[in-house]
C-alpha cells in the first residue's frame, strides 16, 4: 500500500525545521572541520616511495592493536610492492583474529520506506527518479517482514529509512518497537541497528529510548566538491550537517555509532583517510570512535547512469587493499562487508578483517514477505551481488573455519561504547564473543539450519569448545551448563 503523499509546502517546512547550525558548530575546532583536504593531499604526496622497513614498523604497531596515525596510513596506501601487500594482507587477518577471533556476525537490512527529499545522483531512491515505486510500510507490514526474517534465523536487523517527513522519529520509534515485539516460535530480533538520516540531538535521544543498537550514517564522500556535485538538492546537500551527525548521536547518549564511505564516488585513498580522520575526531570528543566502519562500493541502480559512469570506480584488487588498510588503521573497530559484493569477492576479502556481513538480503520495500524478484530494480536502491540465503552463507562460513555469531549480549551487559572498545583493545572481548558465538550458533543449528549446515556447523562448535577448554577453563562448567540448557529448549543465555 502506498502512503498518501505529503504536500510540497509541508515538506519544505519540515526541511527548514530540521537543521540546527549550533549543533554543527559546537563540534568544530575554531570554525574548521576535522577533514582538511589539503593536509590529506600532502600526506599522500609525501609518503610515496615508502621504505619497506617503515611499512613493517607500521604493521607491527597495528599488530599491537594500536590505532595508526594518518601519516602511517598514508604510507600504507602508497605501497606498490606486491610482496609488501602480501604482508599487509596477512597482518590484517592476524589483527582481526587477535581482536575478534574467527567470528562473523550476520544481519539483514530491512528497508521500511523509500520516500526521500534528496537528489543524490548515484541513488535510485533520489527524489527525481520517477521510475522508483514509492512506499512506506505500515506497522502490520513491518510485522510481516520481521516474521519472514526471524523465521529463517535472523537475530539482528539494520532498519533503513529514506530522509522524508514520512520517516520521522515517531515512525522510526513505532517500527522499531514493532520489530522487537514480533515473535515466531524461537525466532526474534534481539538487536535493531538503524541506518537513517542525520538528526538533531533531541531526536537522537528519542531514538536511543527505543533500545537501538548501532546508529549508522555514511558520509558517502569526504571530498567537499564531489559531495556538493553529487548531492545537488535536499537535506543531504548540507555537508556539515551530515559530517557531525554521529557527534550529535554520541552527545545524545548513543555510544555505538557507525561510519562509512561509498567507494567509487572519489579517490579511494582519500576516502580511507577521511574515515580515519572521522574516527580520530569522534575519539577526541567522546573517548570512543565508531563501533563499525563500512566500505560499500558503488553499484548499478535503476535509472541512475552515474552509478556506471563514475571514473573513480574501485577495482577488486584496490578493494582488497582498502579493506586491509582500514583494518590496520583502526584495528579494534568492527568492519562490515555488504551483499553488494558477489559471493566470490566476499569469500576473498573476509579473511582480511571482516567482522560483520548481511545475508539473505533483499532491499526492496516489502521484499521479504511478498512475492518478489530478487533483482527487481524499481523497488530497490541498487542491485545486489549476493542474494544467497542465510543458511547458505553460514554453511560457507563454517566450511572456511568461521563461526557465525548471533550474539547481542553486549547490549544487555553494558559492554557498549568505550567499555567494549577498551575490551577489544586489550584482547579481552574476543573470549566473551567466542562463548556467546557458540551459544547462539548452537541455537541456530537447533532451530533453523538445514542438514548440511548442521553437519559442518557441529564440527566448528567442537573446535571452538576445545579452544575454550584450553584457554579459559575457569568458565567451562558454566558454559557447558548453558549448552545443555539450550539443547533442552532454553534460549538467549549469554556471558
Amino acid at each position: 500500500m502506498t502512503t498518501q503523499l505529503v504536500d510540497a509546502p509541508s515538506i519544505g517546512n519540515w526541511m527548514r525545521s530540521v537543521i540546527r547550525e549550533d549543533e554543527i558548530t559546537r563540534f568544530m575546532e575554531k570554525g574548521n572541520d576535522f577533514i582538511n583536504e589539503e593536509e590529506i593531499g600532502r600526506l599522500l604526496d609525501r609518503n610515496k616511495d615508502v621504505e619497506p622497513r617503515r611499512v613493517r614498523d607500521i604493521i607491527q604497531k597495528s599488530l599491537s592493536i594500536e590505532r595508526l596515525e594518518p601519516e602511517e596510513t598514508a604510507a600504507l596506501l602508497n605501497v606498490e610492492d606486491n610482496h609488501l601487500w602480501d604482508e599487509i594482507f596477512w597482518a590484517a587477518g592476524e589483527v582481526k583474529k587477535r581482536v575478534y577471533d574467527n567470528r562473523i556476525v550476520t544481519f539483514a537490512p530491512l528497508y521500511l520506506s523509500n520516500f526521500c527529499v534528496n537528489s543524490c545522483v548515484y541513488c535510485a531512491f533520489r527524489k527525481g527518479n520517477t521510475l522508483e515505486k514509492r512506499r512506506r510500510l505500515t506497522l502490520d507490514e513491518v510485522r510481516r517482514e520481521t516474521e519472514a526474517l526471524v523465521s529463517v534465523g535472523h537475530k539482528r536487523l539494520i532498519v533503513v529509512y529514506g530522509e522524508h517527513p514520512l520517516s520521522d522519529i515517531d515512525y522510526m520509534a513505532d517500527t522499531i518497537r514493532t520489530i522487537y515485539e514480533t515473535r515466531v516460535g524461537n525466532g526474534e530480533i534481539r538487536r535493531v541497528n538503524v541506518n537513517a538520516a542525520p538528526m538533531s540531538i533531541g531526536n537522537c535521544e528519542a531514538l536511543k529510548e527505543t533500545g537501538i543498537g548501532t546508529y549508522q550514517i555514511f558520509q558517502e564522500t569526504y571530498h567537499r566538491e564531489t559531495y556538493k556535485n553529487l548531492h545537488p538538492a535536499g537535506m543531504k546537500s548540507n555537508y556539515r550537517w551530515r559530517l557531525y551527525a554521529l557527534h550529535r548521536a554520541q552527545e545524545a547518549g548513543i555510544d555505538d555509532v557507525a561510519i562509512g564511505a561509498l567507494f567509487g564516488l572519489y579517490d579511494w585513498r582519500f576516502e580511507v583517510l577521511g574515515l580515519l580522520y572521522h574516527t580520530i575526531d569522534l575519539e577526541r570528543h567522546f573517548g570512543v570512535g565508531p563501533h563499525t566502519i563500512s566500505f560499500p562500493r558503488l553499484e548499478p541502480a535503476a535509472n541512475t547512469p552515474f552509478s556506471q559512469e563514475s571514473k573513480f570506480r574501485v577495482s577488486d584488487e584496490d578493494f582488497k587493499k582498502l579493506i586491509a588498510v582500514i583494518r590496520l588503521s583502526v584495528p579494534y573497530t568492527g568492519m562490515i562487508l555488504t551483499a553488494r559484493e558477489t559471493p566470490e569477492i566476499r569469500r576473498a576479502v573476509i579473511p582480511l578483517g571482516i567482522t560483520q556481513t548481511d545475508a539473505s538480503t533483499r532491499i526492496g520495500i516489502g521484499a521479504y514477505s511478498e512475492e518478489y524478484t530478487k533483482q527487481e530494480a524499481e523497488r530497490q536502491q541498487f542491485l545486489l551481488g549476493d542474494t544467497r540465503s542465510l543458511d547458505e552463507v553460514i554453511r560457507e562460513f563454517a566450511l572456511d573455519g568461521h563461526i557465525t555469531s548471533f550474539c547481542t549480549a553486549g547490549y544487555r551487559c553494558a559492554r557498549t561504547g568505550k567499555c567494549i572498545m577498551d575490551l577489544l583493545k586489550r584482547g579481552k572481548e574476543r573470549w566473551f564473543c567466542k562463548l556467546n558465538a557458540v551459544l547462539t550458533f548452537k541455537e541456530y543449528l537447533l532451530d533453523f539450519a538445514g542438514d548440511e549446515t548442521i553437519q559442518v556447523g557441529e564440527k566448528v562448535i567442537e573446535k571452538e569448545i576445545r579452544e575454550i577448554e584450553a584457554e579459559i577453563p575457569q568458565v567451562v562448567p558454566k558454559f557447558k551448563e548453558y549448552l545443555r540448557r539450550i539443547e533442552s529448549g532454553e534460549r538467549d543465555l549469554y556471558f
